[in-house]
């Protein structure tokens, strides 16, 4: 089939006639507002395993760099809306909130809860099938840049607070103890575990890699998480091994 694997040729056909609409009807969907420029919006879902062709200046056109942006991005706009949130909050109550709203962990979630993981283009033959956990949250992030270049900043930090920050409740954000890994920890103690955390994979640029991490209890893997760091690998793991234990 031209080289594309079934799964391939059945994404870009629901891609381009998912419930009788286009790729524009669909990221109108997720941004609230018509796209001008569509082939912004398209490289955005690229992930760098579907890049295939070199474009004149000699390099192969994924969302990497609209994912760059994005970051900065929404940043700032996390930033500067938890800033006037919160007036009499120290530089460390806003750094903190701000990290668990855009960590990686967060951002793969919110991308699949908008349901733009479903338009992402990758190649399943690099994944397995499946493919990895931090491509959601760079197509996010990528979309966002989208965003900025085809719309501007005020529009951009419009579909930030008004389409992606409502899926977060900030009480929960704010109440939540964030070091998961010395929560599980406190608890294998207590309740005679032998508990192990543990790197069981290493992917990407040295610059910007993406650490997995497991963690064991009695021997039996429970859960996997991921992150830009081993650090934020394992709190990952940690947060949702304490999900499941219900660890309080």
């Amino acid at each position: 089939m031209s080289g594309l694997s079934i799964q391939r040729f059945l994404f870009f056909w629901k891609r381009k006639n998912a419930d009788g609409n286009d790729l524009s009807f669909s990221v109108r969907q997720i941004i609230g507002v018509k796209p001008g420029n569509i082939k912004i919006y398209s490289l955005a879902l690229k992930h760098t395993s579907a890049s295939t062709q070199d474009n004149p200046k000699g390099f192969k056109e994924s969302n990497e760099r609209l994912e760059y942006l994005g970051d900065a991005i929404l940043g700032a706009v996390v930033a500067d809306y938890l800033f006037k949130k919160f007036p009499y909050k120290d530089e460390g109550f806003l750094t903190e909130i701000r990290s668990r709203i855009v960590n990686r962990e967060s951002l793969n979630n919110l991308c699949k809860k908008i349901g733009l993981n479903k338009l992402i283009e990758y190649d399943n033959r690099s994944y397995n099938n499946a493919p990895g956990q931090s491509i959601y949250g760079d197509a996010l992030e990528a979309m966002v840049g989208a965003v900025y270049l085809d719309k501007g900043y005020k529009a951009c930090k419009k579909f930030i607070i008004h389409r992606l920050l409502p899926y977060y409740d900030l009480s929960t954000v704010i109440s939540i103890n964030s070091n998961f890994k010395s929560m599980l920890i406190e608890w294998s103690q207590k309740e005679s575990k032998q508990l192990v955390f543990e790197i069981i994979e290493e992917k990407g640029k040295r610059h910007q890699k993406e650490f997995t991490a497991q963690i064991i209890i009695d021997s039996e893997p429970l859960t996997v998480g991921y992150g830009y760091s081993k650090k934020k690998a394992e709190q990952a793991a940690a947060q949702k091994a304490c999900e499941i234990l219900e660890v309080k």
